[in-house]
């Protein structure tokens, strides 16, 4: 799959691509970046890529002739029907796993990462077809959820991971929240802050019934917690068992282990 990014910073990226697991994803290409400077579609002297906005108000508005210049450039060198038009704003659909798995099972997509106070609108009601955000919050630009969202979409490519299984387990994969995990020592001795901190002791059972089990309650009790809604669409979705209905009813009643 490919990516274009459409953005005035492609050197934020460099050590996000290139560090990590992740990496392999992007040196394989199974995940192919292509960056396009906005600043090397401009036609002035200062290669301005932003201006006041209509109407007055604070900050700067990105121009669109430059962003139009890019994406044409950019659509023809891909010479494929264009994929999917991605912007990167608050206003825009949260990003959660599903997607995230949607769109790495895709031909890729351009990412157009804006500045300032934003894109001047006309690019957008012609152009893009989906608008993303990490969350309720205001970001600097696009470059950053435009990084995150391709690492996300790299750890899901075969062979990223050490383990083929990791990214089936884990938050949201199935719809809840991961459950803790734990490595050595067995036992954390005791400090100025607390007693002894043992690993739960069903991890080291080798039963591996009981720790698929343990898992799986510890994964229901935190959703529950802390994304109770997870809780009611993973319910709609017929996603858990009698098992987990059975659980969670004991964890409402105060008779399970939260």
């Amino acid at each position: 799959m490919r990516f274009d990014v459409l953005t005035i910073f492609p050197e934020l990226f460099a050590p996000h691509l290139t560090h990590g697991v992740t990496r392999r994803a992007f040196e394989r290409g199974q995940v192919d970046v292509r960056f396009w400077p906005l600043r090397d579609f401009t036609e002035d002297n200062y290669r301005r890529v932003d201006d006041r906005p209509y109407g007055g108000g604070p900050g700067m508005v990105m121009l669109a002739e430059p962003l139009e210049r890019a994406l044409a450039a950019a659509r023809a060198d891909r010479g494929e029907a264009a994929p999917v038009v991605i912007h990167f704003t608050p206003t825009g659909r949260r990003i959660d796993q599903a997607l995230v798995q949607e769109l790495a099972a895709g031909p890729g997509a351009f990412l157009l990462c804006g500045r300032y106070e934003g894109i001047d609108q006309r690019v957008l009601d012609r152009h893009v077809t989906l608008e993303l955000s990490l969350g309720d919050f205001v970001l600097s630009g696009g470059e950053l959820p435009a990084i995150a969202l391709l690492d996300a979409i790299a750890r899901l490519q075969d062979g990223v991971l050490g383990d083929a299984q990791s990214h089936q387990q884990d938050s949201f994969s199935d719809g809840l929240l991961d459950c803790p995990h734990y490595s050595r020592p067995e036992l954390l001795p005791a400090d100025g802050e607390g007693p002894e901190r043992p690993v739960p002791a069903v991890l080291l059972s080798g039963h591996h019934a009981d720790i698929r089990r343990w898992r799986r309650e510890r994964s229901l009790a935190l959703t529950a917690e802390r994304r109770p809604e997870l809780i009611a669409a993973a319910r709609a979705a017929g996603r858990l068992s009698k098992a987990d209905e059975a659980f969670l009813a004991k964890l409402a009643r105060g008779e399970a282990q939260g």
